[in-house]
């Protein structure tokens, strides 16, 4: 009742104060904004706490908390947002993702299985190519694009190759990205132009799959062999096509709540994100992580620093110690149950560095400059390496407050997550891949292994701090999605991968806030609805909280709110 007798006096006074403020000169009128009449979840504390209403202020949360001291608090004049039922939230934090690669996905033929789209088979992924095959969309890059194929879910079971993209262009080079971000698949004309043919062996870190002649190339590129030349052929050739990639992403990511993004690998695509922020283009802000090879290049400029210049920041470093686990490149201790096309019974994946002394020195680049790191590991050999490197740098250089995070950690065991705990490392995890890919996992590493990817609640019981995240263009960066499979761990037949690991809906709102911002050094100013923090807000539909958990996904986002402005509308 106290509750609707509020509501009533907002709407009573709010119409002659909103006249009142509307006839006072411009440089005095009232710049707070009043939110009320819905849920509004704070994410402060173990357990959901809710406010009355919200006081926005220059940017700023000025107050949480109840109706009456929120109107004595806004002042005279103030502005009034009725929720009408709908939830606000703080702004979204991926734990991790790659934002510079957002527009590839918005902009390129979209490859992905459904229900995120509809490529379910290589006949289909060819007619997609075809439909996107415009000398505009070809002016981008130079090449015809497309992200998100996945061999695991296409109904042949396997990767298209060189023979499959010449069917969409014999004088065009293509090339296509695997779901992972991994793998590549180009075309006869793409082998060409990157210089593949019989006689070039397979780099470090990397595979070049060849024909049954044990020679030539098929097409197929694993990890080394893809990442650095999906750069360069993904590159846009003229400003005007970088910004066409750029608005498309950044217009996705705000759709889905973002108000603050990583940038998970940064190389040469660092120069494209810090041109947009000094272009004053960046609506939200954006963290990148430089990958090891590159490092020196870009770690002494000014956008190294835990301050935001025109939202974009460095936040440390990447490194990258296997691949892909469904596409079983990841590093395991065991042996894959279905081996990829020409490896063996044992074949078990690969390490991307397989020195452990040039890991160490790498992570210990990290720890003398005091460098926060970021480190994908998916398979437990990679994490067995992971951890054999970290200890004598810990040794040497002691822990401090590193905030160094493990990312992915599909194939994490038990007695790892208690190294992470004792080594104060995050790990940011990805239950995402329970949806997509549990049924696969099941396959190549047995039942009672499938069940325990991303063991989000194992860690969380052994006092490992964590974040989930989306790894988008890996997926469509929908963190309502990540969420729900957070909370359910359903895969695509319906089957549960590892109901002991599920999270409550509160816990996983809190990996994707409060939690993020922790990892990110940012709990001091976003996260959570606090007086003081930045107001980077977003609405959603319904509560995740209240509805029923299956439904959890279809939860909308209204409008995304950065720094007190509107930067998403769904109603625009």
């Amino acid at each position: 009742m106290r509750i609707f007798i509020h509501r009533i006096q907002f709407l009573l006074l709010g119409i002659p104060l909103f006249i009142w403020s509307c006839q006072q000169p411009s440089e005095t009128r009232n710049t707070a904004t009043v939110y009320f009449g819905g849920d509004i979840l704070t994410m402060e504390g173990d357990q959901p706490n809710y406010a009355e209403a919200l006081v926005v202020r220059d940017g700023l949360i000025e107050y949480v908390g109840e109706s009456d001291e929120a109107m004595q608090m806004a002042g005279e004049g103030h502005k009034m947002v009725n929720l009408n039922g709908k939830t606000l939230v703080p702004g979204f934090i991926d734990g991790h993702a790659h934002f510079a690669n957002f527009g590839l996905q918005a902009v390129g033929a979209l490859l992905l299985a459904p229900p995120d789209a509809t490529c379910k088979d290589i006949p289909t992924l060819i007619e997609l190519l075809k439909d996107w095959n415009t000398p505009e969309n070809r002016e981008l890059t130079g090449w015809i694009f497309g992200t998100g194929f996945d061999d695991s879910v296409l109904e042949e079971k396997r990767f298209p190759t060189r023979h499959d993209l010449d069917q969409v262009s014999t004088e065009y080079p293509v090339m296509i990205m695997h779901i992972s971000g991994h793998f590549a698949a180009v075309n006869t004309k793409g082998l060409e132009i990157l210089g593949f043919d019989e006689n070039t062996p397979d780099p470090e870190g990397g595979i070049i799959r060849r024909e049954s002649d044990g020679k030539t190339p098929n097409g197929v590129l694993e990890e080394l062999a893809a990442i650095p030349y999906m750069l360069n052929a993904f590159m846009p050739k003229s400003p005007e096509s970088a910004d066409i990639f750029f608005q498309a992403g950044q217009d996705m990511a705000l759709s889905y709540g973002y108000t603050t993004a990583q940038e998970g690998r940064a190389m040469q695509n660092h120069e494209l994100l810090a041109a947009n922020a000094e272009a004053g283009d960046l609506k939200l802000d954006v963290v990148s992580y430089i990958d090891y090879a590159v490092i020196d290049q870009y770690m002494d400029s000014q956008w190294n620093s835990r301050d935001y210049i025109n939202h974009y920041r460095i936040g440390g470093m990447k490194l990258t110690l296997d691949g892909s686990p469904q596409g079983r490149t990841a590093w395991r201790t065991q042996p894959y149950l279905i081996p990829p096309d020409g490896q063996g019974k044992d074949y078990a994946g690969y390490p991307a560095i397989p020195n452990d002394s040039t890991v160490q020195a790498i992570l210990a680049k990290g720890f003398e400059n005091h460098w926060q790191t970021l480190i994908h590991t998916n398979g437990d050999a990679a994490v067995d390496q992971l951890i054999r490197t970290l200890r004598p740098n810990i040794e040497k250089y002691g822990l401090d407050d590193r905030r160094n995070t493990l990312i992915h950690g599909q194939y994490i065991r038990d007695d790892q997550l208690d190294s992470l705990k004792e080594m104060d490392v995050i790990a940011s995890l990805f239950p995402l891949h329970t949806f997509y890919w549990g049924d696969w996992h099941k396959q190549i590493i047995g039942d009672e292994l499938g069940n325990k990817i991303s063991p989000v609640r194992t860690a969380l019981n052994k006092g490992v701090k964590i974040t989930i995240h989306t790894d988008a263009p890996v997926a469509l960066p929908n963190l309502m999605r990540v969420v729900w499979t957070a909370v359910n761990r359903t895969s695509r037949s319906g089957a549960i991968i590892g109901e002991d690991e599920r999270l409550t809906p509160y816990e996983a709102l809190q990996a994707i806030t409060i939690w993020s911002a922790y990892q990110h050094f940012e709990e001091d100013r976003k996260g959570s609805l606090k007086a003081g923090k930045l107001a980077d807000l977003v609405i959603l539909d319904q509560n995740p909280l209240k509805v029923k958990s299956d439904a959890i996904k279809d939860i909308q986002v209204l409008e995304t709110i950065k720094e007190g402005q509107t930067v998403f509308s769904k109603s625009n």
